[in-house]
């Protein structure tokens, strides 16, 4: 089976990274594309364990480079619903291809052509996908597509292996993420000011970075707080936590907690997007309202109060995130749903069925 993998993406982030766990935990046998229409992100999610394809921009280039390509399967992974619209409606017009869309933030657009456009597309291919079951109802109900037309399929990770910290007198938190305002880190500074004893590392880069810098030191916590560069080595970045913490706004189904949770680490998360399906309801990890300074504060004396807590959560999120979670898992459940499309008839692509309400 060919499969070629589109992203229209020119940088790579989480929603790229997760294709890049796909590819790398592809069954054996599967024919692999990732075609876009930036080099460098297409090189580095093909990995050498997938053909890199570089094709033109504009409608023609893009209908006529699928073409060449012949896939069985065009699966294309949006970072935002309203993204890759032209490659969604090259592959819907190949003769024999099946189409698979994947959203990776559950987001609305507001503009009336984006969304209209965004909804006539995903109605007509052959399987819808978002990453979690919250981000599959929301976009099922920002696009009216219909209760139960929008499957999940959770992101995963490789296994990531830290050593345990040694004890210290500091607690020391970490995330990491782009440094804009849905990631929410200034709302980590707030509740960091009224914990002390409490320190704070953020991998990542951003436009918001130098705002951040200066909230942290209007606050006083500038002391306790280290911004370090963007890393890949998850291990280098989770190793030197004691706990790892995602205050977003908004987000699909977070690779960054995934992986501290693969690494044992206790987490606090903001409960949306998928945070809540992978905390397991707050079984597996401390769930806060999103811009809730006080109840993250909250969360974070639990922490620092009580290495008990901490060891409980961390073994909790590592046995889920292990056996739910990771890259094979990923794998295996979209190569299942790649053969189930390709064995079945294309779903209609003028007169797509009425959806379900």
């Amino acid at each position: 089976m060919r499969v070629v993998l589109w992203t229209d993406a020119t940088g790579v982030g989480g929603a790229e990274i997760s294709v890049a766990n796909l590819v790398g935990a592809a069954p054996a046998g599967l024919d692999l594309v990732v075609a876009g229409v930036h080099r460098g992100t297409v090189e580095r999610l093909a990995g050498g364990r997938a053909e890199p394809v570089v094709l033109g921009a504009g409608p023609a280039a893009t209908a006529a480079g699928l073409r060449r390509l012949g896939p069985d399967v065009v699966h294309v992974n949006r970072y935002v619903p309203w993204s890759s619209a032209t490659a969604v409606a090259a592959a819907l017009a190949l003769p024999a291809a099946r189409v698979v869309t994947v959203d990776q933030l559950p987001l609305r657009t507001t503009a009336a052509h984006e969304l209209w456009r965004t909804r006539a597309l995903t109605l007509r291919a052959d399987a819808a996908v978002a990453v979690g079951r919250v981000s599959a109802r929301r976009i099922e109900d920002f696009y009216a597509l219909g209760r139960g037309s929008v499957r999940s399929v959770p992101n995963g990770v490789p296994p990531v292996d830290v050593p345990v910290r040694p004890a210290d007198a500091d607690l020391v938190v970490g995330s990491l993420g782009r440094l804009d305002p849905m990631k929410g880190f200034d709302v980590a500074l707030h509740a960091l000011a009224d914990v002390p004893g409490v320190r704070l590392v953020v991998h990542g880069s951003g436009g918001a970075g130098s705002d951040l810098a200066a909230l942290a030191g209007r606050l006083g916590v500038a002391d306790r707080v280290r911004w370090a560069p963007w890393t890949d080595d998850r291990e280098e970045a989770l190793g030197g936590l004691d706990a790892f913490v995602l205050p977003s706004r908004t987000e699909g189904f977070s690779l960054s907690l995934v992986e501290a949770m693969s690494a044992g680490l206790p987490c606090i998360a903001s409960s949306v997007g998928g945070a809540e399906e992978a905390l397991d309801g707050g079984r597996a990890g401390l769930l806060v309202r999103p811009d809730d300074a006080a109840g993250l504060a909250g969360a974070l004396t639990a922490l620092r109060d009580d290495r008990g807590l901490r060891d409980r959560l961390g073994a909790a999120a590592r046995e889920r995130a292990r056996s739910l979670y990771t890259a094979q898992a990923m794998a295996r459940a979209y190569a299942d749903l790649w053969a189930e499309v390709v064995d079945r008839p294309r779903a209609p692509r003028l007169r797509p069925p009425r959806p379900r309400a």
